[in-house]
């Protein structure tokens, strides 16, 4: 039982109306400045100090990660040159979340190599509320890719036979493992936003016949969109609502060692244009299809397809992977297309020659950071949980890591480099926070700041690349702080220019009112 649902409404207007009187007074206390007092001969009075920031570091080295430091004080005073500047004035896009797929080899892990007791313990701290990382985004994948236990689709036959009306359409492969992981998720974070890819259509809508290779024959594109449809509705059926669509995992690409198929422009644009978007506009609520869904160094693969305006009109965003290419990509398709929203769907660490020294620099400042000044609203990792083994997988990537490490004997997790860099993003930035206006005077020393609607707070996260520590400055307004950076280190800095207001939020949305506070 709820015990806030008992609070009697004298009780909670009596409380509310208490703490407004204190949150203006204390407002009041914060905001005031003492009167100057002028004596001969003396300095004049320190800035007076009028709110803490809160910061949380982690370091390339491993010695911090994600450790809470003391607080900063906040001044009041003129910018000075050389400033990060966080201006609130200037805003660009709401953040939808951050995340992790939930692929076939990481639900198994979490149903076979680990208990409930351990599995409900992970999941809670990787979806639940702070202190937990507070992912509310995660990617499934229709049909079998490379980290599934086997290949295989939503759809298959012996050879020579065809399901054009998908009447041995069945999502049994799933049952055991994704469905109730999906929903075990769900029942931590109810809002959890799901984007499924397929890798490949059944055997039987191929060129190849084959769940490797080939292309989808044009005969079977109303049937494929129907299939993905269909994946949408079953999937519906079970509790489990998808936010988005892409209609090809990797288009661009056709792997050897795993399901896989080409998807070109013209196709895609067809699927889009004249089945898919569709059928999915006249379902409530809707599904949004993402275009592309694969490297940055292609911009003309998604521009050619918004580019037809009976598939653009259905596309909401692009969808982007970050094996090649910078993401200053996702901003120049922006500009060219400012109505279609960027998110990154796909990106792995490993143990690799390259993250020999770890990999929190370069998923903190490149991927995320970087991704994120970019206007993507949303950034999914790759594989959420993988065991020491880097799988289990079919082919495709050897050493690829998961976002978490589950030891395949004991069910023990360790936290990778890239759980500590998305914990610097998604612990701190709320879905529905704004990114406003950030300046990068030193090109090694990089920024994106965010600013939370509801109540004002402002989370600010820097990467230092320097191979010393650095002192920072950063102001907001008329108010100031500074701080030391040490050497390769990511830090988020966390503030309130009214923290009375940001208080009396918390306790209204404690007590299930939603609070109408400007």
């Amino acid at each position: 039982m709820d015990e806030r649902k008992g609070v009697p409404g004298w009780m909670v207007a009596a409380s509310v109306a208490l703490l407004t009187v204190f949150a203006l007074a204390s407002s009041y206390a914060f905001r005031r400045t003492p009167p100057p007092m002028v004596r001969l001969q003396e300095p004049p009075p320190a800035p007076p100090v009028l709110f803490p920031v809160q910061v949380w570091l982690s370091t390339a080295d491993r010695r911090l990660r994600l450790a809470r430091q003391p607080d900063v004080e906040m001044a009041r005073h003129e910018v000075q040159p050389g400033d990060v500047i966080v201006d609130t004035h200037s805003t660009y896009q709401s953040m939808v979340g951050f995340g992790a797929a939930l692929t076939d080899a990481s639900a198994w892990l979490l149903q076979n190599r680990m208990d409930a007791r351990q599995r409900g313990a992970l999941l809670h701290e990787l979806f639940g509320p702070p202190p937990g990382l507070n992912l509310d985004m995660t990617r499934l994948t229709i049909g079998a890719s490379d980290f599934s236990p086997q290949p295989y689709t939503l759809d298959d036959l012996p050879t020579g036979q065809v399901d054009p009306s998908l009447e041995h359409f069945n999502v049994t492969a799933n049952l055991r493992d994704v469905i109730p992981a999906v929903r075990e998720i769900l029942a931590i974070n109810p809002q959890l936003r799901i984007i499924a890819s397929p890798w490949s259509a059944p055997a039987w809508m191929k060129s190849s016949n084959n769940l490797i290779g080939g292309d989808l024959l044009g005969q079977f594109e109303s049937a494929y969109a129907d299939y993905l449809v269909k994946y949408v509705d079953t999937l519906r059926g079970y509790g489990i609502p998808i936010f988005a669509l892409t209609v090809q995992n990797e288009p661009g690409f056709v792997p050897e060692t795993y399901p896989g198929m080409a998807l070109p422009a013209a196709a895609r644009a067809r699927l889009i244009g004249q089945y898919l978007g569709p059928a999915l506009a006249r379902r409530t609520p809707r599904t949004l299809i993402l275009g592309w869904d694969h490297n940055w160094d292609e911009p003309g693969q998604p521009s050619t397809v918004l580019g037809d305006p009976d598939a653009a009109r259905y596309i909401s965003g692009i969808a982007w992977h970050c094996y090649s290419g910078t993401p200053s990509t996702q901003g120049d398709v922006h500009r060219a297309y400012p109505k279609k929203d960027a998110y990154i769907t796909e990106c792995s660490g490993g143990d690799w020659e390259s993250a020999r020294n770890g990999e929190l620099m370069w998923f903190a400042r490149d991927l995320l950071l970087a991704g994120v000044r970019q206007w993507a609203r949303g950034v999914v990792y790759w594989n959420l949980v993988l065991d020491d083994q880097h799988g289990p997988h079919l082919g495709g990537c050897d050493l690829c890591k998961g976002l978490v490490t589950i030891d395949s004997r004991t069910g023990e997790v360790s936290r990778n480099d890239e759980y500590y860099a998305f914990a610097h993003f998604s612990r701190f930035v709320p879905r529905g926070a704004v990114r406003v206006g950030s300046s990068e005077p030193d090109p090694q020393i990089n920024d994106v700041a965010f600013q939370d609607p509801s109540d004002g707070t402002i989370t600010l996260v820097m990467v230092n690349s320097h191979t010393d520590a650095r002192r920072i400055a950063v102001s907001e307004g008329q108010s100031r702080f500074e701080y030391e950076l040490p050497a390769q280190s990511v830090a988020t800095f966390v503030w309130n220019q009214d923290p009375a207001r940001a208080w009396l939020h918390r306790f209204l949305r404690w007590l299930d009112i939603r609070p109408t506070i400007r």
